[in-house]
């Protein structure tokens, strides 16, 4: 098991594509991901879980990743939120 704190970069944080491209990366890795925001716990390859988050730019978010493949799910979800999701 991993562990990072990570805070959303990109300007309108976790909307619905930003959420979406989370939950695409996540989903491509066997490791169980799961975000921690306000005492809440969110499966990541969960959109319906990633969009409640509600999480906004320059709130910091925790990354739990436990598996065989963690340091390399960590390793991209941290790519694609320091990238601000493209998006910027």
């Amino acid at each position: 098991m991993i562990k990072q704190q990570l805070t959303i970069q990109n300007q309108r944080g976790l909307h619905t594509r930003a959420a979406a491209k989370l939950v695409d990366m996540a989903k491509r890795f066997e490791s169980r991901i799961q975000l921690i925001y306000r005492d809440r716990i969110v499966d990541c390859k969960s959109i319906m879980g990633v969009i409640t988050l509600g999480a906004q730019k320059d709130n910091t978010l925790d990354v739990i990743v436990t598996g065989d493949d963690e340091q390399q799910a960590l390793a991209a979800i941290v790519k694609l939120i320091d990238g601000k999701f493209g998006e910027e």
